[in-house]
């Protein structure tokens, strides 16, 4: 188990076994230093470990521009990188704008990382509406731009991948427009929405993540003045990737 930390000195990740026994420490609190630091995180937001590779992949964050890779069993530094597969820097770029450019490195913070089975590396910078995609390397493959109309706190606020054999879909969870919607996983294709602006319930106030169970029903939690979480069920005829008792 994982934690990381969101206070102003944070730029740790801590490993526990499941019945909470400390493993490892990677960072250290303190004053903030930059995206080129490799002995400590920014904010960490985010986290997914490569179990066969012994990594974990940082969405490194709130305060950095980089997806950082440390060994998972050491915490010995690997790479990083920041957007489009290049070296993460802390040059201050323009508020997004729809109509301009795609920006040149990440914002903040960089909210999300998720591997597939395949080996891509999906990223969520938000406050940019877009999600980019890396080989497990920092190679660049291709971004996807979701509601690019959105300003504010941006519409990828964090992903998941549907459990089906060939992870077809990737779920979006949008705090400022407040849906979850699904995409194709291929193209960034929007295929599905559900959620508004609400308190009622299937409705949300900054839904900040979400999760995927094996059956396909997701889960997502609020912030801010939400503070709940919700589950939503599948409903329909997909068929879902057989499990083994281990998965």
């Amino acid at each position: 188990m994982w934690i990381a930390g969101n206070g102003e000195q944070d730029g740790q990740l801590l490993k526990f076994t499941k019945d909470g026994k400390f493993v490892l420490q990677i960072g250290h609190p303190g004053a903030q230093t930059n995206s080129s630091d490799t002995s400590r995180l920014g904010r960490p937001a985010n986290m997914m470990v490569d179990d066969a590779a012994q990594e974990i992949f940082v969405a490194d964050g709130y305060f950095n521009h980089r997806v950082i890779v440390f060994d998972s069993e050491t915490g010995a530094f690997k790479r990083m990188w920041g957007a489009y597969g290049k070296p993460p820097t802390d040059n201050q770029m323009a508020a997004y704008d729809p109509s301009a450019a795609p920006s040149p490195q990440f914002g903040n913070p960089v909210h999300c990382v998720k591997l597939a089975r395949d080996g891509f590396v999906y990223v969520c910078d938000r406050v940019n509406d877009r999600i980019q995609v890396f080989r497990k390397d920092g190679t660049f493959v291709k971004e996807f731009v979701v509601e690019k109309n959105t300003r504010a706190n941006g519409s990828v606020w964090d992903l998941d991948l549907f459990p089906d054999e060939k992870e077809t879909w990737l779920i979006n969870a949008d705090g400022a427009n407040n849906e979850v919607r699904t995409l194709n996983r291929d193209t960034g294709e929007i295929v599905g929405v559900f959620g508004r602006n609400g308190r009622n319930a299937g409705e949300f106030h900054w839904v900040h993540n979400l999760a995927i169970d094996s059956r396909g029903n997701i889960f997502t939690t609020e912030v801010d003045t939400g503070k709940r979480a919700q589950k939503f069920l599948l409903r329909g005829d997909m068929v879902l990737r057989k499990r083994t008792a281990t998965q």
